[in-house]
């Protein structure tokens, strides 16, 4: 492990590639350590993730949450001024169990929920381009439809998005004009959107306040 950087006054200094900064609780253990922490400790790191980093000016910060409506998420409902939710899920039945959780915890706490995404879609084979619905078909956009929250778009399950993740290169950027890509850059102008739509509603513009 590294050691992370720090400002002046003592904040750690995000990761940056290609216009995007990354803070994370791997930077800061070791490679192979588990991290095995009760709420207290949780709620501890999210606010040295969040307060405690030179985050700068940003346009959008994103925060990556595991599934489930534990103390990491509640804390963080109740610790920053969230824009919304996005809700994430692969289309079987049983990420979806976790994913209607996720929309009912977050609307309790009056957190807009910007919409639903469908993550490994469908494979596409590179031989004959068919594509192939291993996890179910659908799933995420009829249950966006039931309960009547915004389909964002769907992004398939592509061996280069892993490869790229590995080698440190998005796939946004070495194949820029690729279905996967076009996906993403669809799925990001929607969440845009979305959020323009809120702040009018709302009579402000999203602001994240660290």
């Amino acid at each position: 492990m590294e050691s992370q950087e720090v400002t002046k006054d003592l904040k750690m200094v995000p990761i940056e590639n290609y216009g995007v900064k990354c803070m994370s609780i791997g930077f800061l253990v070791e490679k192979d350590a588990p991290i095995v922490w009760r709420g207290p400790m949780v709620r501890s790191a999210l606010e040295k993730m969040t307060r405690g980093v030179e985050w700068g000016n940003l346009d959008i910060l994103v925060v990556d949450m595991p599934p489930g409506t534990g103390d990491a998420q509640l804390t963080i409902s109740q610790r920053l001024q969230l824009s919304g939710a996005l809700i994430v899920s692969t289309p079987q039945d049983v990420a979806l169990i976790d994913a209607r959780r996720g929309v009912n915890m977050f609307s309790k706490v009056e957190v807009p929920i910007l919409g639903i995404i469908e993550n490994m879609s469908c494979f596409i084979c590179p031989h004959c381009s068919e594509p192939s619905f291993i996890f179910g078909r659908e799933g995420a956009q009829k249950t966006a439809v039931e309960m009547g929250l915004q389909y964002l778009g769907e992004i398939p399950l592509e061996p280069d998005i892993g490869k790229g993740s590995d080698d440190g290169l998005p796939i946004v950027i070495s194949a820029p004009d690729s279905v996967v890509s076009k996906a993403y850059g669809d799925v990001a102008q929607r969440i845009i959107n979305k959020l323009g739509e809120l702040a009018k509603e709302q009579g402000y513009h999203p602001e994240i306040s660290l």
